[in-house]
């Protein structure tokens, strides 16, 4: 019946065509278009920053990196990410445990508060801390009063740092506890686990590359971060500086070695970050269901 159509006959000849089959002329194009935007992008000014930091000689640059300004800058920025990072992922199990596993009224309601920090701008993040624990409103007038400083202190860091990177432990898990599922709980639960012991021994391992996927990404922005801080720091030099607004502050005094050295450290840490990031992906996929002597052996263990 359709003999007389070529370009079926074609098509039915060789229905699982390759989808990369096509010219070689196209295929270069594409990996070199490629290619030149990862060097504009990515290579040349990961190189520019090296050299900048380098170009005084390797005396210098450490001489950059233990300058007391640079050593508290990434002190608090260390402390910063220690406190941050756990919290939001406690916050993260938490939160994905409640949405993937039961149903209450508000569910929609939490997803939809999980996302705000994605579409609040930083910088309106710490202009919100300012106004509701300032010195000069009515809780952060209270705290101060008590000795209790927020704003332009290392608290008002921690809490802008937290709310911002919040929503990357939670995002990440909540997808993964749903294509996990919950019968293999279930199952532990009728043969006698309890809850934290199902909890430990089989919801975890089945999202810890999920959670260390989240944790990954929630300690580069926590790290990484600019706006909020900014906001919210005072800019008190040795005090309140992270490693992004010392870094600011030394370009903008026209220290380019110490600026760029302290930079170098903050590049190490995004490709720490991308290669980490590459094998957890690869390792973040769905947990295939066990059987019942295997969740049992797991809840014996």
């Amino acid at each position: 019946m359709f003999e007389n159509f070529g370009w079926l006959s074609q098509s039915q000849a060789d229905p699982r065509k390759s989808a990369t089959a096509d010219p070689p002329l196209v295929r270069f194009a594409l990996i070199a278009i490629a290619m030149l935007f990862l060097g504009l992008f990515l290579f040349i000014p990961v190189a520019a920053v090296f050299a900048q930091a380098l170009q005084h000689g390797l005396g210098e640059y450490l001489k950059s990196i233990i300058d007391p300004e640079a050593r508290s800058a990434i002190r608090l920025t260390l402390m910063t990410a220690a406190i941050a990072v756990p919290l939001n992922v406690l916050f993260g199990v938490a939160a994905s445990w409640a949405i993937a596993r039961f149903d209450f009224p508000g569910k929609q309601t939490l997803l939809t508060l999980i996302d705000i920090p994605f579409s609040v701008s930083p910088v309106i993040a710490g202009m919100m801390f300012v106004l509701l624990l300032g010195v000069r409103a009515p809780i952060g007038g209270w705290l101060y009063d008590h000795g209790i400083r927020i704003i332009f202190a290392e608290p008002g860091i921690v809490l802008a740092t937290i709310f911002v990177t919040f929503p990357l432990a939670a995002r990440e898990l909540i997808p993964i506890m749903q294509a996990v599922g919950s019968e293999e709980e279930e199952a532990a639960i009728v043969l006698g686990a309890g809850g934290w012991q199902t909890f430990l021994r089989v919801t975890l391992p089945n999202v810890k590359w999920g959670l260390l996927y989240g944790m990954v990404l929630c300690n580069a922005r926590a790290m990484g971060e600019f706006g909020a801080v900014s906001v919210v720091s005072g800019h008190i030099r040795g005090h309140t500086n992270t490693m992004p607004l010392y870094i600011e502050i030394m370009y903008n005094d026209y220290h380019y070695v110490a600026a760029f050295a302290v930079s170098s450290l903050l590049t190490l840490l995004a490709i720490a970050t991308l290669i980490a990031k590459h094998f957890l992906e690869r390792r973040v996929i769905p947990v295939p269901q066990k059987g019942a002597d295997e969740i049992e052996t797991k809840v014996a263990a």
